[in-house]
């Protein structure tokens, strides 16, 4: 069944512009009037976000929301194909108007430069037809995968990590919900972000597109949807494979007893933080700056100061930049117990941690301790030291 209203007659022009559309069986002249007719909400104006955008608004799609509160870095140009160089700085929403404006000028575009809660949410998504969810946080996914599921919107959603993806489309009554197959987010820092594990530039536009094709089939209700089957990919091995999923009669979100006042999304702010990479630091553990680190790696140069200083990022990290003098120990093997390097490095002077910005330090840190070493958590990690001590380096 459609989920978009069949719109006004195409122009002359439009029917030439959609020409390849309205020749294919399945879309159509009504195929593209509903294309015109729709209101699509996509969360995230990054990775996944930018094709997403592109062929949304290539296809016809009459009214975009795009939803990001953050601004276009350097390393996203690698992947985030809806910015240029020259939009560096600028808020990734007006960018992302700004290309589809010269792609699809009749198309309306509305950006919403703000992070989604559970008090704009609900409104967001009631106001569309299909959401679009390129999100990569899980804060954000369990958020409108809730709020989706309440409000009975088809929700088409993706995530990529490295050259590994998933794809489906998540629809309370009709298949399952994001939370009838994840019920719960992953423990913190189980599972790496793109700034700490990397991804293959390539891949999300394998995916946002696969993406794009499923909100497109469901605003003109021709083909098969991913309803009930959770889509994977691996680049690598170039392997597409599909697993069936059903939904959970116990969901607290829709499921037979779910509460409808029960909060929506996950409240654990660790999570967030864990898998962006970012902390503020724990004002419960020892600490150091940046800077101090800097005149305490001088003193030890000159004998005048003794400790271990430990990088607990992945190897890939470290090729991009490093502290220097750092030794390399993975928060994985501090986490199974690994510490033999330790034992003979580390006996009796301070262990100074540090990762890309504070939250595995401060993990590490804890642990640590745990083992009787005087560990001292590195605030801010290396983007800190690239910061406040030496800006010729590069960051990620």
């Amino acid at each position: 069944m459609p989920l978009a209203p069949v719109g006004e007659e195409l122009s002359p022009s439009e029917r030439t512009r959609f020409a390849r559309h309205v020749i294919l069986p399945g879309i159509g002249d009504s195929g593209q009037r509903r294309l015109r007719a729709a209101r699509v909400l996509v969360v995230g104006a990054g990775g996944l976000g930018s094709p997403i955008l592109l062929y949304l608004a290539a296809a016809g799609v009459g009214h975009l929301t795009v939803v990001d509160d953050d601004t276009v870095d350097s390393t996203n140009l690698q992947r985030q194909v809806v910015h240029g160089v020259a939009d560096v700085g600028r808020p990734k929403v007006e960018s992302a108007v700004a290309a589809l404006a010269g792609l699809a000028p009749d198309a309306t575009v509305v950006p919403v430069a703000e992070r989604l809660t559970a008090d704009n949410i609900l409104d967001l998504v009631a106001d569309h037809d299909v959401v679009v969810d390129g999100a990569d946080n899980f804060p954000t996914r369990y958020l409108v995968g809730d709020a989706c599921s309440r409000l009975g919107v088809p929700h088409v959603w993706g995530s990529v990590f490295q050259h590994d993806a998933q794809v489906s489309v998540w629809w309370a009554g009709e298949g399952p919900c994001y939370r009838c197959v994840f019920p719960n987010p992953p423990p913190p820092g189980a599972v790496p972000s793109c700034s700490t594990g990397g991804v293959l530039g390539a891949s999300v536009g394998a995916v946002g597109s696969v993406m794009a094709e499923e909100v497109v089939k469901l605003l003109v209700g021709a083909g098969e949807p991913l309803v009930g089957r959770l889509l994977l990919h691996d680049a690598w091995r170039q392997q597409w494979s599909t697993i069936a999923v059903a939904a959970d009669p116990d969901c607290p979100v829709c499921g037979d007893t779910a509460d409808p006042r029960r909060p929506l999304g996950i409240e654990d702010e660790a999570v967030s933080t864990a898998e962006s990479g970012s902390a503020a630091g724990d004002p419960a553990l020892p600490s150091i700056t940046a800077t101090a680190l800097a005149s305490r790696l001088l003193e030890r140069e000159a004998g005048r100061d003794d400790f271990v200083l430990v990088d607990v990022r992945e190897p890939g990290e470290r090729e991009v930049v490093t502290i220097p003098g750092a030794l390399p120990i993975p928060l994985a093997l501090l986490r199974s117990g690994e510490r033999d390097v330790l034992a003979d490095s580390a006996d009796g002077i301070p262990v100074l941690v540090h990762c890309k910005s504070g939250a595995r330090s401060a993990e590490a840190v804890r642990l640590l301790r745990e083992r009787g070493l005087d560990a001292v958590d590195v605030t801010g990690g290396v983007l800190a030291w690239v910061q406040d001590v030496d800006p010729s380096l590069p960051t990620y």
